[in-house]
Parts: C-alpha cells; structure tokens; sequence
C-alpha cells in the first residue's frame, strides 16, 4: 500500500507517477483523497497526479492528538518532498483549500499554482462554530447515525451518491471526529495574508453550496492578487467536483493550460 512518513505522520497517498507537472489533490472534511477520481482519471494522462488523505481520514486514518491546518500544510509539503517533488499546483477544496492556502504561504517557492474549490480564508459565525461542536459531542457519543442526513445535504448535495461516503462514516469510531473538528473550529483567518499569494490561482465554487457560501469563495477570489478565474458552477453543492465533475475539471484543465 502506498503510505509514506511525513512530518511525523503515516500518509496514505495515490500517486499516478509520469513525469508531467505534478498536481496535488487535498479533500474535504469527512471525505478521502477518493473524491477526486473523476479529476484523475481524466488529468493523468498529461499531470502527475497525487491524491492524499490527511489525518483524521481514510486510510491515513484516527490521530492521538490535536493538530491545526498548519500541520496539514506542513504534512502536504512533506509528502511532495518525501516524493522528491520540489513544485507542485496544490489544488484543495474546503478543508483541502484551508491547507493548500497554508502550505503556499508557508512554502512559495514550492507552490506554482492553487486551485481552490468550495473553500475559505475566513473563519466561521458563532452559530457556525455551536453547530461544529454539536456534531463534535455527538459523534463522541454516537458515531455518524443520527448526523448522517445532515452530513449528506451539508457536505455532498442533492447530486452526489452518499453511499461510499455514508460506508465510511459508520466506519469511523467515535473518538475519530475529535482532532479534526478542534481544527476546523480553531483555525486562523488567513484573509490578511492572501496579498502575499502571488502564485496564480483559480477559485471553483457551487451556487447551492451551504456549507461555505458562494460569497465567501467570492471574496477568496477578490482576495488573491494572481487569482485568474472566478467559476460559479450552477446548482452545485459543496462537493463540487463531484456534482459537476466534467464542468469542474473542463475548468481546471484550461486553468492548468493557460499558465503553462
């Protein structure tokens, strides 16, 4: 099985190998590095593709302790390193964004462009913040049951199948929900610091999308002084990339073509 260690972490990633420009693939809350097929089917052919699931999540699996989406940006830079990847285009959505944006900020030299999808520099309201530690409490004590349906309209939509990411769900342990939810609650707003992300960049986001609202991937994109194309896909959800999967990656390939 292809794992690696990384900043003092096991990493489970897939890595499609070739010798084009090297695209890496960050998932969101709750999802695994499995959400971006449909993109790596279709980029691999010309891109060096590497999809990772970050602690907390599917094969990476439970963490032991807390950590913030910093450690998640050192993790991802880690890994290209421990690959012997000097650049990359780091593309995330949601809480992948959160690090991709990081890990540029962290490292620019090593980012040569982002994609952003469904994604955020800000953080979140106060009730925002009671819902998070309200789906933190239950899950401790109940897993994913009764959170499954809100799980479903949040983070997938009405246009994505739940059942593979339902399965995963129920099988993560009570206890596994913890650490990452503490960093999502606890992050930094990082919107004063996107002036110094000078790497061009594309912000991808779905109209219907209630987990994070289009107009905060709006102002993302207003944020970012190399930002090349603002895309609003309409009547999807959070998960954007799979509710419009060809809409999305027809959008990211000719992003990845006019900066070449």
């Amino acid at each position: 099985m292809p794992y690696i260690n990384a900043n003092d972490a096991k990493l489970f990633y897939d890595d499609t190998g070739g010798d084009g420009p090297v695209l890496i693939f960050s998932h969101g809350l709750l999802m695994t590095q499995e959400m971006f097929a449909p993109q790596v089917e279709r980029l691999r052919g010309k891109y060096r593709c590497i999809s990772w699931d970050q602690r907390g999540f599917g094969r990476t699996g439970p963490v032991d302790g807390p950590f913030t989406y910093w450690t998640s940006a050192q993790d991802v830079l880690s890994l290209a390193s421990a690959l012997n990847i000097q650049k990359a285009t780091l593309a995330g959505l949601s809480q992948g964004g959160f690090l991709s944006m990081r890990a540029a900020l962290l490292a620019p030299e090593r980012v040569s462009a982002l994609v952003l999808l469904a994604t955020r520099s800000g953080i979140d309201d106060d009730q925002t913040i009671d819902n998070f530690r309200a789906l933190s409490a239950e899950w401790a004590n109940n897993g994913s049951v009764n959170v499954e349906g809100m799980l479903e309209k949040v983070l997938l939509g009405p246009d994505v199948d739940p059942e593979p990411w339902v399965t995963n769900w129920r099988a993560m342990g009570c206890n596994d929900m913890t650490y990452p939810l503490d960093a999502l609650i606890g992050r930094d707003d990082i919107t004063s610091k996107l002036k110094s992300l000078g790497c061009p960049s594309i912000v991808v986001h779905g109209t219907d999308d209630v987990a994070i609202e289009i107009k905060h991937g709006r102002q993302l994109a207003d944020g970012l002084p190399a930002c090349q194309k603002f895309c609003a896909i309409k009547g999807a959800g959070h998960a954007v990339n799979l509710a419009r999967s060809d809409q999305v990656t027809d959008a990211i390939a000719a992003f990845l073509a006019d900066i070449a």
